[in-house]
């Protein structure tokens, strides 16, 4: 068994938890968190689980690493705090562990990564002998070992197209989706993530990523940027209000330029309500959300990804798919070399063991 410690256990953290419980290689060798009114629970609990795990909660991150565990599961936010996520994360490589992690975007394509980001990972790395792997849903998974597969059933491929296409009033993250995303803002906020250049410092890791997959040379990358007001005040079962006249509704592209045409494109269609932009993509079922790959050639191939989880929530489902490929992943990295990995690295492994497995 691996002992594995999940760090932080909020929206990513509770399926990181359920997912190492479920893992027959693993065993949950601690819980870290930063709330001190977790403090003591059991982390059958936080994981939303109907029985205890018989592991209680801690803050005390020294004393956790200080047991050497062989794998971490980071699974803090880096979105308004990346210079914690980043020291949290070399933190535990120095501590000798895999870290598997959705946190740190630019090291999604850690090729391209800066070398202010790569370069204190790989010290660490050095010093404790631990490994690292960023993934995720979109990123993640959505624009890179999904579109790359269905690539290759195709005889010719013009283009590659991955869509999120997502109601963010089910993703229980009201700093992400207000601040970071401008939902119900005034149209003149420049949403922090919206800004130019940020979709590309974001997604573009992934553009690139797929381009060294598929052999491709790229010209440049490139964005483009739609944004929507509400027409109505609408309200949301877990963030409350958005106003009218404010932003409802974000259409992007993040486009791999390819002797001159866009060719690998990731768009986002992201509403906080579905009455707004109605002309503008919705998930083929009416749902929620959805992530889609689309190859455009010979012949044409759509694909569409509709996870729920936690009460027949997307997000959640969203969560818990890159939660399952981080989780899936830490045996292999247990048995490789030391290193940075990315998603072309790793295989993609099926459920072994788990089928027909009881339900955490």
């Amino acid at each position: 068994m691996i002992p594995t410690v999940v760090w932080g256990t909020g929206n990513v953290g509770r399926a990181a938890l359920r997912a190492v419980e479920a893992a027959p290689e693993l065993s949950l060798a601690a819980v870290l968190v930063h709330d001190p009114a977790k403090i003591g629970t059991d982390a059958g609990r936080l994981a939303g689980l109907d029985r205890d795990l018989g592991v209680a909660a801690t803050d005390d991150i020294g004393a956790v690493l200080a047991e050497r565990p062989r794998a971490v599961v980071y699974a803090a936010s880096g979105d308004l705090r990346p210079a914690e996520a980043l020291a949290d994360i070399t933190r535990a490589l120095r501590a000798g562990a895999v870290v598997v992690t959705a946190a740190l975007y630019a090291l999604y394509d850690q090729r391209s990564a800066p070398p202010a980001l790569r370069e204190p990972v790989l010290d660490a790395i050095a010093e404790g002998g631990g490994s690292l792997l960023v993934s995720g849903v979109d990123p993640g998974w959505a624009n890179d070992v999904l579109p790359l597969f269905v690539s290759g059933l195709g005889t010719t491929v013009d283009a590659v197209r991955c869509q999120e296409i997502f109601d963010y009033s089910t993703y229980d993250q009201p700093d992400a989706v207000r601040t970071l995303v401008g939902m119900g803002q005034p149209m003149d906020y420049e949403p922090p993530m919206l800004a130019p250049t940020v979709p590309t410092m974001i997604w573009g890791g992934q553009i690139r990523l797929m381009a060294r997959a598929l052999g491709a040379e790229l010209d440049e990358i490139r964005e483009t940027l739609d944004r929507r007001p509400l027409d109505t005040t609408v309200s949301t079962r877990t963030m409350g209000d958005f106003e009218k006249g404010t932003q409802g509704a974000v259409r992007f592209e993040v486009m791999g330029i390819v002797e001159g045409e866009p060719r690998i494109v990731v768009e986002h269609i992201t509403r906080i309500h579905p009455s707004c932009a109605p002309d503008w993509p919705l998930p083929p079922d009416g749902g929620d959300g959805a992530h889609r790959v689309v190859i455009e050639g010979r012949p044409h191939i759509e694909v569409t990804v509709e996870a729920t989880d936690e009460g027949e929530n997307r997000s959640a489902g969203g969560n818990a798919t890159a939660v399952g490929r981080l989780v899936g992943a830490i045996d292999w990295l247990t048995r490789a070399e030391p290193g940075l990995y990315d998603a072309l690295d790793i295989p993609v492994r099926p459920a072994v063991g788990k089928l027909g497995r009881k339900r955490p």
